[in-house]
């Protein structure tokens, strides 16, 4: 499994954000050029993670982008799934059906297991604690 190349933009971004003293807007352009990230590309991250809540933005000259909450209120699944959606190791471990083999598949549980434990990583991750 890979996050998407927007998935890791937008965790750069609210990274950025959350390193900043709460309630800071900072402009995109100021964003893309710290983070390297395309302006073009970022307009739509940043879209995305508003719709989510995670980031609020304001027109006109001190507009710009924030944090929607406090960084230990933001986790790290938050803004991935925002981006790339529910995170899904294979096809089959949401629905067993999508496999050949259903239930009987030996790795099946596997899966499942390490979805799991890797949801529950990115769950207990909030950016408080990444800023830090």
């Amino acid at each position: 499994m890979q996050i998407t190349r927007q998935a890791d933009y937008a965790v750069r971004a609210v990274l950025y954000l959350a390193s900043l003293s709460n309630g800071t807007r900072a402009p995109t352009s100021q964003i893309a050029h710290e983070q390297e990230i395309p302006s073009s590309f970022l307009a739509k991250i940043v879209s995305q993670l508003s719709v989510a809540g995670v980031v609020q933005t304001s027109r006109g000259a001190r507009g710009g982008v924030s944090l929607a909450r406090p960084s230990e209120e933001i986790t790290l699944l938050e803004v991935i799934e925002a981006i790339d959606g529910p995170i899904t190791l294979n096809e089959c471990v949401p629905d067993p059906s999508d496999c050949p083999f259903g239930e009987d598949c030996t790795v099946h549980k596997i899966w499942l297991e390490a979805q799991r434990d890797l949801i529950k990583r990115l769950a207990v991750t909030n950016f408080s604690m990444l800023a830090a």
